[in-house]
């Protein structure tokens, strides 16, 4: 049984990856989760330099899902370098680091310093957290600028190129297009939507920052959408996420279109997800007769369903 994606130039070994933001920079969920049974570990979105990001509260639960406003809090490129990406290699973990710019030539930086660093295995590009009012979510809510900052970083470097999309467009698959044409490897979609909670009793909002991106089983169906409408645009492989919480949304996704997938919010419910959802894909695969979880991908059957057969 064959579990191995191919993600552009790079193998992963299965199809799960932790999610950036969920998993804070891997190492702290070592002691939990055998990093290298992972197909890969998409670490907490970086800038050059450190970010204090939003007071809180910044988290808040809401019905099947959360509302988060960290504002991309972090260590800078150059601590994780220095701090957590030796770890992370001792632990024979495929790491994808997701970047956050301000601006174009800050994507570029962190590109040549993470080309030249060992045991960097991809970059997803974070142009689409909506909770910061700068950056990132004004490069990905514009095709041009979505074409622009993908551009730059593949002249730049050899590592696979992965753009995080947002779902918060009209068409998200015109951005998924312009990825393609910028030279991306892949895109990972979708990041959260831009949602609200208000406590009625303050009528104050929940989140300092008062709006926050909303993740969890609640955007699964229009996530999955999105993945569907993408993967009938573009040729390139998607990542594809939201709100997977078992196997049987794991493999949801990949029909629907992608061939590999991150689980962010689950892993913060059940830290011991990781081979809960490898056994539940294996299972999977044996009742379906499926040799390879590639073969898996793209394959909804979205023609006329077949006659229910009457009884004798």
């Amino acid at each position: 049984m064959d579990l191995s994606v191919r993600i552009g130039t790079l193998t992963l070994q299965n199809p799960l990856i932790a999610a950036s933001g969920c998993f804070g920079y891997g190492v702290e969920y070592a002691d939990l989760v055998d990093l290298a049974s992972l197909g890969g570990v998409a670490v907490k979105g970086l800038f050059l330099e450190e970010r204090e990001g939003h007071p809180a509260p910044r988290i808040v639960e809401t019905p099947a899902g959360m509302l988060n406003a960290i504002g991309l809090q972090g260590i800078g490129v150059r601590r994780f370098i220095a701090e957590k990406l030796p770890e992370l290699r001792a632990r024979q973990a495929t790491v994808i680091v997701n970047i956050c710019g301000t601006t174009l030539d800050e994507y570029v930086e962190l590109a040549r310093i993470l080309s030249d660093a060992d045991g960097v295995a991809a970059l997803e590009l974070n142009i689409s957290c909506p909770n910061i009012k700068e950056g990132g979510i004004t490069f990905g809510c514009s095709l041009n600028g979505t074409f622009d900052v993908v551009s730059a970083v593949r002249k730049v470097t050899r590592l696979p190129v992965v753009p995080k999309l947002t779902p918060n467009v009209t068409d998200v698959s015109s951005f998924a297009r312009a990825a393609e044409e910028a030279g991306a490897d892949a895109v990972s979609l979708v990041n959260t939507f831009l949602a609200m909670a208000i406590d009625v009793e303050t009528r104050r909002p929940k989140l300092s920052n008062i709006v926050g991106g909303l993740s969890g089983p609640a955007i699964r169906p229009i996530a999955v959408r999105m993945v569907y409408e993408c993967r009938q645009a573009i040729t390139i492989p998607i990542i594809g996420m939201g709100g997977i919480a078992d196997a049987r949304d794991a493999i949801e996704f990949m029909i629907a279109g992608a061939s590999a997938v991150q689980v962010g919010t689950a892993s913060f419910v059940d830290p011991f997800i990781w081979p809960k959802l490898l056994d539940g894909i294996r299972s999977y695969m044996e009742r379906h007769h499926v040799a390879r979880v590639a073969d898996l991908v793209g394959t909804v059957d979205t023609g006329p369903a077949a006659p229910e057969r009457s009884g004798a």
